[in-house]
């Protein structure tokens, strides 16, 4: 048994529950957090289809949808191989490397912006390679390689220096935004973390390319450069930088300040994107913003959950989404204290 797998089997079977044998006492918002992922959990599962995939809504089975799924899971500390979740673990990740076409793009249905589910498919695999062996792990690291190609080929597509650096909806798109670009870069630096070949000089393309997204005096971060700062790119922005050593850069500072001056709104647009990268992103930041931060998005997330521990966007495209997508995005911000998964390591 390798190193790796002997790590994964002391630690990990039991992560669901390490916080209640923790020296420190987990308070009653804690407890309810646990509780609320756990019931999440459970609808998750209950959601996967026949196939292994999980889908959304509007286009049916998903890349995105599944690979969120599988995050959820492992974000709360199960894994393949073992645990009451495993076999919808690896379903989900058979099913995603089962997609992916002869160039590498993760993606099962074309639409508007393949790239989005390509970039969350890829950070999938990326997160989940330490944690098989064996065949599964040959055929994982195979189609995160492939992945990797087709991600950074996408970026090399001659753009003008305003753009340079980034991704857009489509491989071969001529122009960027944060939005595609955050998924991107958090894959690729997922994947030079677990020992994929990702040459430096891409990190820094990108990492570029999201600090052009910043407002006016780093007051935020746009969709594009030159745009109008919202509170959900701006949580994209700064999880973008941080992940890439960008600790309390200028850029992300602003940002933080940016967000410090505007409310979580459970109505608001992208919603649970927002949430994601904004949870994610300013734990990796710490310190009090953190905590202001972490008690807000817990308390209007589980004011918002529904019985059956399903949550559901309200408006726009994200309500088109449907249920699975919501879940897995809340699970993923909920989650993001237990460390469980390898980006959200501080």
């Amino acid at each position: 048994m390798s190193i790796r797998r002997v790590l994964l089997t002391i630690l990990l079977p039991a992560a669901c529950f390490l916080p209640e044998a923790s020296a420190a006492p987990r308070t009653p918002l804690q407890r309810r957090t646990d509780d609320a992922i756990a019931k999440a959990l459970e609808f998750i599962a209950s959601q996967q289809q026949v196939s292994g995939a999980w889908k959304v809504d509007q286009y049916g089975e998903s890349t995105a949808a599944t690979s969120l799924a599988v995050m959820s899971f492992m974000a709360a500390g199960h894994v393949p191989g073992e645990g009451p979740y495993a076999r919808n673990i690896e379903r989900g990740i058979k099913w995603v490397i089962d997609r992916q076409e002869q160039n590498g793009l993760l993606v099962h249905k074309r639409s508007h912006g393949p790239m989005y589910s390509h970039g969350i498919s890829t950070l999938m695999l990326a997160e989940v390679l330490g944690m098989v062996e064996g065949g599964q792990a040959r055929r994982v690291k195979q189609a995160l390689e492939r992945a990797i190609r087709l991600t950074l080929d996408a970026q090399y597509v001659r753009k003008s220096p305003l753009h340079a650096g980034g991704w857009r909806y489509s491989p071969g798109a001529g122009d960027s935004d944060l939005s595609v670009t955050g998924w991107q870069l958090l894959a690729l630096r997922a994947a030079k973390d677990i020992g994929c070949d990702v040459p430096l000089e891409n990190i820094e393309a990108a990492i570029a390319y999201v600090k052009k997204c910043a407002g006016r005096g780093n007051r935020g971060f746009a969709y594009q450069p030159g745009g109008d700062p919202t509170p959900t790119r701006t949580g994209t922005g700064i999880l973008a930088l941080e992940v890439c050593g960008e600790h309390r850069s200028p850029e992300v500072m602003g940002g933080v300040a940016f967000l410090r001056e505007r409310e979580l709104n459970f109505n608001s647009h992208y919603f649970f994107y927002g949430v994601y990268y904004c949870s994610v992103g300013m734990f990796k930041v710490g310190g009090k913003d953190w905590i202001n931060t972490r008690d807000q998005l817990v308390r209007t997330l589980l004011a918002a959950q529904n019985p059956d521990g399903s949550w559901m966007a309200t408006r726009g495209s994200e309500k088109s989404q449907g249920p699975v997508y919501a879940t897995s995005m809340a699970v993923l911000a909920l989650s993001v204290e237990y460390q469980y998964l390898p980006i959200y390591q501080r």
